[in-house]
């Protein structure tokens, strides 16, 4: 090989390295404490409404706490990405996810609104696929919680999933299933842990903030929320055994609000109105740790 050429290619590789290195984000925890963000951008597809998303504010549930205020815009069409949103700039991959946020509380206003909270990560590749891990909250009932993934392709996306009532302790379905609309599969074993969950009492996760999180690695996922007064981690589900349903390649890390008209909360089949008015998300932070051995 001649010297040149030699030369050339010990030059460009650590360009590339450093270019890779340059595609994802470092551990970080984002407060919302300024009024622009180093690791996030905004992202709504829907109106244009200033009063969406601002950063830096004073929390009305909890006094000296700025926040990431997200208020839905009733003249917004209905379907995700409508309402605000924050991505990541950069990509994210195996690691530790959390954050800390408060959801609308409307019950009182709106019983029957459609409208969901979406504490994710999301990207869709051409060749791999979809990768996305969500949180999810329907506001008409805050007690439920939504977890679980999306994978595969556009009309073959591949879903686990978990709901849980977490006020009364009950989980309604574990479950996989084919796209939106296909038969739902209960999971079992391994893919089905913990089997049960205690009450945590009075939950409502409009009544005040509460941190959650989620572990993503390449052959296990974990959900989890801190208990409000012990600080200790409860695991909503610990999804390992099988490699189907966990996301493998990058995705970017997310926050939405938006009004859903065809989802209705597992306990209202009714709440799927248009939102009367800009009730308002309220996060505190949000964090990530790459898993230490992921060389992405």
């Amino acid at each position: 090989m001649k010297p040149s050429i030699l030369l050339a290619i010990l030059f460009l590789i650590p360009l590339v390295t450093i270019s890779q290195i340059h595609k994802y984000h470092d551990s970080f925890t984002e407060d919302f404490s300024d009024t622009t963000s180093a690791y996030f951008r905004y992202g709504s597809t829907g109106n244009k409404s200033e009063f969406k998303y601002k950063l830096g504010m004073n929390s009305c549930s909890e006094e000296g706490t700025k926040i990431l205020s997200f208020k839905i815009d009733p003249t917004d069409s209905a379907g995700a990405g409508r309402g605000p949103e924050i991505i990541s700039r950069k990509f994210t991959h195996f690691g530790t996810y959390a954050a800390r946020l408060k959801v609308p509380q409307v019950s009182d206003i709106q019983p029957n609104v459609g409208a969901v909270v979406g504490y994710f990560t999301y990207h869709m590749d051409s060749i791999p696929g979809l990768s996305e891990i969500d949180f999810e909250w329907l506001l008409a009932d805050p007690t439920v919680i939504y977890v679980g993934t999306w994978t595969g392709h556009s009309g073959k996306l591949k879903r686990i999933g978990r709901i849980i009532n977490l006020a009364k302790g009950i989980i309604y379905s574990t479950a996989f299933r084919e796209d939106h609309e296909g038969v739902r599969v209960p999971l079992t074993g391994e893919q089905n842990q913990p089997e049960s969950i205690a009450a945590v009492a009075d939950y409502d996760a409009s009544a005040q903030f509460y941190t959650y999180g989620f572990d993503w690695y390449p052959d296990r996922i974990r959900w989890w929320m801190l208990h409000p007064e012990s600080g200790e981690k409860i695991v909503l589900w610990d999804y390992e055994g099988s490699e189907r349903g966990i996301p493998q390649h990058h995705s970017y890390y997310r926050m939405n609000f938006w009004h859903t008209n065809n989802w209705s909360v597992q306990t209202n089949e009714n709440s799927i109105e248009k939102p009367l008015q800009p009730y308002e998300l309220e996060v505190d932070w949000m964090s990530y740790e790459p898993l230490k051995s992921d060389s992405k």
